[in-house]
């Protein structure tokens, strides 16, 4: 455990802002006495005592409740004080102030400070400590703050089904397989005078095949726990009037966006976040794509361009009511052929044709979905052609939030376990060839729950946190 972590750490633990209530947070090892000088007395464990926090003085700063949780059996695992005051931010801060202040006073039993150590609290810095003394694991560390930022119902549901471990469980079983696997090989290598042939008796051709479907099932939940997460970006393209403005407000169900008859109506990006069965998905309405003189709407342009290019799929919105006019067939041609010089390969193109309430007569366009933005007609498929580009597919047994590092990880695994089913295959058997990707395997697999991890991304993952947290 690095120097720092043996510092008791403080901090206000609920948003920024006034609230009705909020709470100060402290953790850290030995602080029964500090605690017992903080609050004129001692406390029962996890046991709420109502009485007034007070100045060194002895005035009073608020009332409220403290609860002392006496490490190990504490989130941390260290002893854990949390102070429940009126959640004004000057009272929180005096509670903090007031913290530091006794840690700082010297303890008449042992003639040194009682904690003289004690700081601000880095951020994530209780969910670290928490980590780092085995209460949680870091696949279940990261599950909090995607808890607490989570966008829609199904994310802060899966968050919660990772948090109380069901990802990590997943992970833990394909690890121990993995290790038996090693076991059975290393026993072989060791041992190549023995008639018994280990892996033959043990089926352990049939056990690799076992621990990749469970791997490929792991990983397609992953996935789409990454894009509860995460959702897509999809940017609205296409020229002046098609109507993309309309069709922005249509899918949020607000009026977000400036709708007028005028071309050029948009001149800077508009983004919303919509909520299809759960899935985020950030739409970007962007300025109308054609040649001007206007200063301001090349501008509007040029950002809509830059949206394109960081897309993860394009609506291009067409205007039916223009669909047979020359100058506006190429026009479109033109912008198709320079958004497919800016998109790599796998970023998708949907065309979209707007404005069939305005047709006499049902027109089949040449590609893609007809839709009305004015009246709703076609907007249900275009949400579920949405969810089908994003690649959503529910998993039949629930899913866990996720983060791409932990499916890079699963893909690393998946690679390491292909080679060693080669390996297996090969007539003469390399087996060591085959034990040393079964090793990297297991660590790869091991980096999604922290067993096998660097100093370096623990930092990048909880300074991501929030302070009290």
């Amino acid at each position: 455990m690095l120097a720092r972590h043996h510092d008791p750490i403080v901090a206000i633990a609920t948003a920024t802002g006034r609230g009705a209530v909020g709470i100060v947070r402290v953790s850290g090892r030995g602080l029964v006495r500090w605690v017992t000088h903080l609050l004129g007395r001692s406390l029962r464990a996890r046991e709420a005592t109502y009485l007034a926090f007070k100045d060194r003085r002895g005035v009073p700063i608020d009332q409220g409740l403290a609860l002392f949780f006496p490490g190990p059996q504490s989130f941390t695992g260290e002893d854990v004080l949390e102070l429940q005051a009126h959640g004004g931010p000057v009272v929180l801060q005096l509670l903090v102030a007031r913290c530091l202040e006794a840690a700082a006073d010297i303890d008449p039993l042992t003639g040194l400070s009682f904690s003289a150590a004690m700081r601000i609290a880095h951020p994530g810095e209780f969910s670290e400590r928490a980590f780092l003394n085995d209460k949680i694991d870091l696949a279940q560390a990261e599950a909090i703050a995607d808890l607490i930022d989570a966008g829609t119902e199904a994310a802060a549901r899966s968050a919660t089904q990772s948090l109380s471990g069901a990802f990590s469980r997943e992970v833990h079983a394909m690890r121990d397989a993995l290790i038996h696997l090693r076991m059975l090989v290393e026993a072989t290598l060791d041992f190549p005078e023995e008639e018994i042939d280990f892996l033959e008796k043990a089926d352990a051709r049939g056990q690799l095949a076992r621990l990749q479907q469970a791997l490929h099932t792991v990983m397609q939940r992953a996935t789409q726990g990454v894009l509860l997460r995460e959702g897509i970006t999809v940017v609205i393209a296409g020229q002046p009037n098609a109507g993309k403005s309309s069709l922005l407000n249509a899918l949020a169900g607000a009026e977000l966006a400036i709708v007028t008859p005028i071309a050029g109506t948009t001149r800077d990006k508009v983004q919303q976040t919509i909520q299809i069965e759960g899935v985020p998905i950030h739409v970007v309405d962007t300025a109308g794509l054609r040649p001007s003189d206007d200063d301001v709407e090349k501008i509007g342009i040029a950002r809509a361009w830059e949206a394109i290019e960081e897309a993860d799929a394009i609506l291009f919105l067409h205007d039916l009511t223009r669909a047979n006019a020359i100058d506006y067939i190429a026009n479109d041609a033109e912008i198709t052929g320079a958004i497919a010089q800016k998109l790599s390969s796998n970023v998708p193109v949907i065309d979209v044709w707007n404005k069939a309430d305005a047709m006499p007569v049902t027109v089949q366009p040449p590609t893609g979905i007809t839709l009305s933005a004015k009246t709703g007609d076609g907007l249900d498929r275009l949400r579920r052609l949405l969810l089908e580009t994003a690649g959503w597919q529910a998993p039949s047994g629930g899913t866990f939030i996720a983060r791409e590092r932990h499916v890079q990880a699963l893909r690393r695994v998946d690679a390491h376990l292909d080679k060693a089913a080669r390996h297996l295959g090969v007539q003469d058997q390399a087996l060591d060839l085959m034990a040393e990707e079964l090793r990297l395997g297991q660590n790869a697999l091991s980096e999604i729950t922290g067993e096998f991890t660097s100093d370096d991304l623990l930092g990048v993952i909880f300074s991501k946190f929030c302070i009290g947290k």
